[in-house]
């Protein structure tokens, strides 16, 4: 059921970005003067919208259908993606790109009919913010509302899988590690020889001994190549903890710059209101006291004429 307020927010996003602050203060005041303050409240809260973001809600107020389209098409690039079928997503792919293109066309009409010159439609954030939406049920879900406050961007497509990172500790135990086999290697390998043995069997013995050496040095390279693993493994999940950090904070901080900005806005427009309230009060403390002024002639005029009216009857009191 859409509401009379609902009626009053559409009506904000659909206009554009340059009247929003001064309309959202004279629905605001509308509403206090109704005594209706939940609605003012609402409205007051709403953000002023960046052109792109405007371009894109009024494509979705205006054309909700092309919205749906939108939305079912990236179910169906989101299904081709997870089940990996190639030709029906090089398809859908074309479809997207051709799709996009129409959209964003579409848009540019509808902009440029509600009075904004096509040179200064950021079309290219038109787009990536289409695409994101294609890409992110969430951003599709957003634009579909069409109240967007920003431009969305989105860097590849589809969904992709995560691979599934395990952190090794030192306690996990190390794989078994077969020897190399080498000449004389293994359980059948017999006594070796001694110094009195015959050239023959020294020979055996010298070369059991060299294949002994690469085995341990080959089981040492592995502990150490393992280890170094089990190293970067923990540095990776240090790694991306700390990535995770930094995008939260990065959010923390454009939201804060948004939020600064949307006050700087307000306070702009209640100062450009009092400015005009300010300008609306000195013409008429002028018209005031011009309006004083021609009073207190009009009152020296009225008692010089009320003397001379007295002096009159004296001097005819005073006549023998």
């Amino acid at each position: 059921m859409v509401t009379g307020t609902d009626s009053v927010v559409r009506r904000l996003y659909e206009e554009p970005p340059d009247g929003f602050v001064a309309a959202r203060a004279a629905a605001i005041q509308d509403a206090r003067k109704a005594g209706d303050r939940d609605t003012a409240k609402r409205l007051a809260a709403l953000k002023k919208p960046t052109v792109a973001a405007w371009v894109v809600n009024l494509l979705a107020l205006k054309r909700p259908d092309l919205i749906d389209e939108l939305v079912e098409l990236s179910a169906a690039l989101r299904a081709a993606q997870r089940d990996l079928h190639g030709d029906q997503l090089r398809e859908l792919s074309t479809q997207r790109r051709q799709f996009v293109s129409a959209l964003v066309g579409a848009a540019r009409k509808l902009a440029v009919a509600a009075g904004t010159p096509a040179a200064r439609l950021p079309l290219g954030e038109v787009e990536s913010t289409l695409t994101a939406a294609l890409a992110e049920p969430e951003i599709a879900a957003q634009v579909r509302t069409g109240r967007l406050i920003r431009a969305a961007t989105y860097a590849g497509f589809g969904e992709v899988p995560r691979p599934r990172l395990r952190l090794v500790t030192d306690d996990d135990p190390l794989p078994a590690i077969e020897p190399d086999a080498g000449p004389g290697a293994g359980p059948d390998a017999g006594p070796d020889a001694g110094p009195d043995a015959p050239p023959g069997e020294r020979v055996s013995a010298r070369e059991r001994a060299a294949a002994e050496q690469r085995r341990r040095e080959s089981d040492q390279r592995r502990r150490e190549t393992e280890r170094r693993r089990r190293e970067l493994d923990r540095e990776l999940g240090m790694a991306m903890a700390a990535e995770r950090r930094a995008d939260d904070q990065l959010e923390r901080a454009e939201t804060a710059e948004r939020d600064a900005g949307h006050l700087v806005e307000d306070l702009d427009a209640e100062l450009a209101e009092l400015e005009r309230r300010r300008t609306e009060a000195v013409a008429d403390v002028a018209r005031r006291k011009l309006a004083r002024r021609t009073a207190e002639r009009e009152a020296a005029a009225a008692r010089r004429r009320v003397g001379d009216v007295q002096a009159a009857l004296d001097d005819l009191d005073t006549e023998p």
